[in-house]
């Protein structure tokens, strides 16, 4: 065998050990050369010891050899050792999220919604993002050109900004992760910054799409991402004045009209109408993966709450209908679903945060899955729909802060809301330990 072979054979069974089963190969870290040594070497000593029969040995010697060889033969019971053992895999369940038990909770799954609002004048176009749910617990939405807000605590309603008919309607508004900034996308490719606590504007991000509409808005701390008509992505600091623009990522060739960042923001997802969905790192403007296995645009985009490296996205046409699962680490499409007949059109999903669980919107319809399964578990729909001589169809949602109700916009100027996640169950409070000699404090006193 020559050199080289003998190179690359020992190269293959470092990186995989179990590639050649019949390749007997002594771990040099397990064996015990002392022993050894000593063991091969008995027979060798003890004939030397017949020829030296005339030799006197001192009875100290004969008392170390003696010594030696009840210790090197104390417990042996092999010298040489093929492999260690191995360590054990590390337990990674993909379907069960750490705050999840074992067992699913058991719970009820209302198939109506709890509460409706009229929602008139909203854009009828699913690829606009024009719902939002805050982490102050209030709920925005987009009609028209105007942006409404409606606190879930108290239950009001009131007006943020109209906007004039020149630069309107607004195509997309995002909650900034303080929950009091919200940004608003308007069809002229401008993106004005408000504080929702003054009603006053802060600031207009200017000219990050040319001329052409921003349909799709993501938040990563002070970086305000946006995609346009134009096919661009635009990374914008609200730090900086007019030098706002920090990085434009540029891979789609027809409109963006998905974006969600990543849970710790090094990764962000952008899905199009040229059927393509990215993976781009903030630190380049060059896309980590690119998935092209969607065949209708893809603006249903969710970042799996307790993976990592897991993105579900959802195909925005019937000739696709697909919901897909990606490893986004190593570009893997770990799963594809058809979502049947009759609801084929994928136009948003959110994750639940306690189950391994699914939510995905379609026409006129919610679907609850198990994840990794996929089984359905709940079809909700509202019953008001049948009124309509054309099936309305869900043009995106929204999660409340703690996870638990689902605010869906229908393309009938509906607002429904679903408890469909439901509150998780709070452990029992455990009673407080009694202070160590409790008894003796009293007679102290």
């Amino acid at each position: 065998m020559s050199f080289r072979s003998y190179r690359s054979l020992g190269s293959l069974s470092d990186s995989k050990e179990n590639l050649f089963p019949d390749r007997f190969i002594p771990n040099r870290s397990a064996i015990d050369f002392d022993f050894a040594h000593f063991a091969l070497t008995e027979s060798l000593r003890k004939h030397k010891d017949v020829d030296d029969s005339n030799k006197v040995i001192s009875p100290a010697q004969e008392a170390y050899r003696r010594e030696l060889g009840e210790v090197m033969n104390q417990n042996r019971t092999r010298i040489l050792a093929f492999r260690n053992k191995p360590k054990a895999p590390p337990v990674q369940l993909l379907d069960q999220p750490k705050s999840v038990k074992h067992k699913p909770r058991l719970r009820y799954i209302p198939q109506t919604p709890e509460r409706t609002l009229d929602a008139p004048d909203i854009v009828d176009d699913m690829y606009l993002d024009l719902l939002d749910w805050g982490s102050a617990n209030v709920l925005a939405i987009a009609l028209g050109n105007t942006v409404y807000l409606w606190d879930a605590s108290s239950c009001s309603v009131s007006e943020l900004v109209t906007i004039d008919e020149e630069i309107g309607p607004v195509t997309s508004i995002n909650w900034a992760p303080d929950g009091i900034r919200i940004a608003v996308g308007l069809n002229n490719s401008q993106v004005e910054l408000w504080d929702s606590v003054s009603n006053r504007k802060l600031r207009t991000f200017n000219d990050c799409h040319g001329q052409t509409r921003v349909g799709s808005l993501a938040w990563n701390d002070h970086i305000l991402t946006t995609g346009g008509m134009d096919g661009k992505i635009v990374n914008n600091d609200e730090r900086i004045g007019s030098a706002h623009v920090v990085g434009t990522y540029t891979g789609h060739t027809l409109e963006v009209c998905g974006l969600k960042w990543s849970a710790s923001g090094k990764q962000l997802a952008s899905g199009g109408k040229d059927n393509l969905v990215h993976i781009w790192d903030p630190c380049s403007t060059r896309w980590l993966q690119r998935f092209r296995q969607h065949t209708c645009a893809v603006k249903a985009l969710a970042w799996c709450p307790f993976q990592a490296n897991l993105l579900a996205t959802g195909g925005s046409g019937d000739e696709d209908g697909t919901i897909k699962f990606w490893n986004t680490l190593t570009g893997a499409c770990l799963q594809s679903v058809h979502t049947g007949s009759g609801s084929s059109k994928v136009s948003s999903l959110l994750w639940s945060k306690y189950e391994s669980e699914l939510l995905s919107s379609h026409d006129n319809q919610l679907t609850l899955w198990r994840y990794p399964s996929m089984v359905k578990m709940a079809e909700l729909t509202d019953e008001r729909s049948e009124l309509f001589d054309h099936t309305p169809k869900v043009l995106c949602m929204a999660q409340s802060p703690d996870g638990s109700t689902v605010a869906s916009a229908a393309s009938d100027e509906r607002l429904a809301f679903w408890n469909v996640f439901g509150v998780p169950e709070k452990p029992a409070k455990k009673p407080a330990p009694k202070p160590l000699f409790s008894h003796l404090i009293h007679h102290i006193r």
